[in-house]
């Protein structure tokens, strides 16, 4: 199966997006396209498949995201950004309603985070605390700043789904062996959390800066997560380590994002959403393979847009 793509990233977090509002795939065809697409080891690579679906009276238009592993994501914030400049600009509009797997998204473009770099605003939810909702199987109603019991940590998290799980550490330095190590043990979909969830550990640096390192659900160590980021935002205004309606920096691997959270749960992101080239690729879905795709046309000013603005956060 032929198909087209647009390699883009969102703070670095790196997709092939297809417009799949005109193609009838099954979601198992789906699945082996993304294992197929988003293998590392493969021909093109990313952190998962980004899908631009058709809208509905509600919804100007769809997302849909398949994890390299094949399995779908409720969301995908860096994703989304991605998404909702391919639907601005095949519409001609410059915000909407998004549609997601389980819910929806208001999306707009918003100021550049630097020259020349796309730059979107999300309203990221709905947001829940409520341990069940982040598929914890615990007693306890919620989960803000304090232990998991069953979980083999003893540091203090925050759980919080947005909607897909997320649980949250505050550290002093973030130790990437521990981190894969916990990320693993969730990633397993023990008794605690059969649904698994993403573990993001989170450095304070200043008054209103975070650092973000995340295993993220069916990918693993990853330089970026959009909802992570976003859940360490909530994260923080909830354990009051940030004050809410603070607009935050959010560094990670990949980059930064601006983001805000507020006393009712509601969090706003900013990030860029880079198009890196077009392309064509032959696809067997069913052994989840693709050749080397053929690249039709590369943006070269945005991958050296987003290079300057990673640069100058150095």
């Amino acid at each position: 199966m032929q198909l087209s793509f647009l390699k883009c990233h969102g703070s670095g977090n790196d997709f092939p997006l297809i417009d799949a509002r005109a193609l009838a795939l099954s979601d198992a065809e789906w699945a082996g396209t993304a294992r197929a697409l988003a293998d590392r080891a493969g021909p093109v690579g990313g952190d998962g498949l980004l899908l631009l679906t058709a809208g509905d009276g509600e919804c100007a238009f769809g997302m849909r995201m398949f994890n390299a592993d094949g399995s779908e994501a409720e969301t995908c914030l860096n994703g989304l950004r991605c998404v909702a400049r391919a639907g601005f600009e095949a519409l001609g509009v410059d915000r909407a309603t998004v549609r997601l797997k389980t819910s929806r998204a208001e999306v707009a473009r918003d100021a550049e985070l630097a020259p020349g770099v796309v730059t979107v605003r999300t309203v990221v939810g709905p947001n829940s605390v409520a341990a069940g909702d982040v598929g914890l199987k615990i007693g306890a109603a919620q989960v803000i700043e304090a232990a998991v019991p069953g979980l083999p940590s003893a540091r203090a998290f925050t759980a919080v789904a947005m909607p897909n799980p997320h649980l949250v550490t505050f550290v002093d330095h973030v130790d990437e062996a521990e981190l894969v190590a916990l990320g693993s043990w969730c990633e397993a979909g023990p008794a605690l959390i059969p649904a698994r969830a993403n573990v993001s550990f989170v450095e304070v640096r200043g008054p209103a800066d975070l650092f973000v390192r995340t295993f993220e659900r069916g990918v693993g160590l990853t330089d970026s997560c959009g909802s992570a980021m976003a859940a360490s935002v909530l994260a923080a205004g909830l354990t009051c380590r940030v004050p809410f309606d603070t607009q935050v920096r959010v560094f990670n691997k990949g980059g930064m994002v601006r983001g805000q959270a507020h006393a009712d749960r509601v969090v706003t992101i900013s990030g860029n959403a880079s198009f890196l080239y077009d392309a064509r690729v032959e696809v067997d879905v069913a052994a989840a393979r693709a050749v080397v795709p053929v690249i039709q046309a590369r943006r070269d000013d945005e991958a050296a847009a987003w290079s300057a603005a990673l640069a100058a956060l150095v």
